[in-house]
């Protein structure tokens, strides 16, 4: 056990730490209208506060197209990545033992962070996957891409199953279905006038509404996001064990992986546009308005992983450099972008601006947030080893104590 310790700053893999922090910055992209309206905006982008016009479309079709599915993808092959690297071979049970406990410190980080703080925490929904997929960790890399695509796959159809059998739903029986498929995803103008009271009220309105919506949405979708979480982990720790995350395969697979992502992301800005001209109709999106997304974004997911590898490996710092830095510091500044946004958004804790918000001033938000990020991060890696947030878990997890200050090292 005292042999066992974090990896030390000369030994991280520059690109894994650079794709992480990309991801990171474009899940706040996508999460940033669940924290500013009610979360149905998401799936309706004519619902206010956050409606678009032909002039504001792009403010939606950015998030939609770029980020969307991608970042999260992204960050979750790299968190299959690290069960890999921390947990070791199957064999290793001392190191099995610090994966498990990171695993279970990070359920309990992620309750907190869910009932607390926000109920789009991704953490639970990670430890709950990891503590499966650790079993794996010592597979071939071709055992586990295969599991992973089909779990993956499985997921795809879970999601697909409205749009499978719709047709096949006679007319006169539709109706009765649309009403409570609107009555969810398309709530009156009195139920979004209510939640947002509720998040620009006091403190415990704000937390008994965001504990209503996380209980909605662990009843409703924990499965297939478990499972579609456990297959995209498992492809990142296949990648990685190729050598492909870590920036050794040849040059000409990152291109061809960019190419490909190049007409995957094609696709999926026509099927926006279509979704656009069908006015976001509850029915139409979810039959099969987010499907080429949902399918698709795991091949976005890999080629936005080969350019950034293919930045790492041409020694372009300036852009590498503060990515990798907010990689570092991934679980804090996850942490840090939900504090920010409910400090803005939500009353009885901050400034109450949930609803006021469009969706063009609203990606103002994130691009601040993300110079914030960007910046301060490598400022706090100058003199510190690792985040705040990271040296926490790490303690926890190894059971004995860590350095963080760099002077510490002397």
């Amino acid at each position: 056990m005292s042999d066992i310790a974090p990896v030390q700053e000369q030994n991280r893999i520059q690109s894994l730490d650079v794709i992480r922090g990309f991801a990171l910055l474009g899940i706040l992209a996508v999460n940033a209208a669940f924290f500013a309206a009610p979360w149905q905006t998401s799936q309706n982008p004519l619902l206010p506060p956050l409606d678009v016009t032909e002039q504001t479309m792009w403010s939606w079709f950015v998030t939609h197209v770029f980020f969307e599915f991608k970042c999260i993808t992204l960050f979750s092959m790299l968190f299959g990545v690290s069960v890999y690297l921390v947990g070791g071979d199957r064999t290793d049970k001392a190191r099995g033992g610090v994966l498990t406990r990171r695993l279970l410190w990070l359920l309990v980080f992620g309750l907190i962070h869910a009932l607390l703080i926000w109920y789009g925490d991704i953490l639970v929904t990670y430890a709950i996957t990891g503590l499966i997929v650790m079993f794996a960790r010592a597979w071939r890399p071709a055992t586990l891409t295969i599991v992973g695509v089909v779990l993956l796959l499985v997921s795809i159809a879970l999601q697909g199953v409205l749009g499978a059998v719709w047709d096949v739903i006679p007319p006169d029986q539709r109706a009765p279905i649309v009403q409570q498929l609107e009555a969810i995803f398309a709530p009156s103008a009195e139920e979004l006038a209510r939640v947002q009271a509720a998040y620009q009220g006091g403190l415990l309105a704000g937390l008994s509404e965001n504990f209503d919506t996380w209980a909605m949405i662990v009843a409703n979708s924990v499965l297939g996001l478990v499972i579609r979480t456990a297959g995209v982990m498992m492809i990142g720790m296949a990648l990685f064990k190729w050598g492909f995350l870590s920036g050794k395969a040849p040059n000409w697979l990152y291109a061809l992986c960019i190419a490909v992502a190049a007409v995957a992301l094609a696709l999926i800005g026509y099927q926006a546009m279509l979704n656009w001209d069908a006015r976001f109709d509850t029915v139409h999106m979810l039959t099969g308005g987010i499907m080429v997304n949902v399918t698709l974004s795991i091949l976005v997911s890999i080629g936005y992983a080969a350019a950034l590898i293919l930045l790492v490996k041409a020694g372009l710092r300036v852009v590498t450099g503060p990515l990798a830095a907010v990689g570092r510091m991934a679980f804090t500044n996850y942490i840090a972008q939900s504090l920010i946004m409910t400090t803005l958004f939500w009353g009885g804790r901050g400034f109450g601006l949930f609803g006021e918000v469009d969706r063009v001033s609203l990606w103002g938000v994130v691009v601040a947030v993300w110079a914030l990020q960007l910046i301060w991060s490598p400022l706090w890696l100058a003199r510190f080893q690792m985040g705040p947030l990271e040296w926490l878990w790490r303690r926890l997890s190894y059971g004995k104590p860590l350095a963080m200050a760099r002077a510490a090292l002397a």
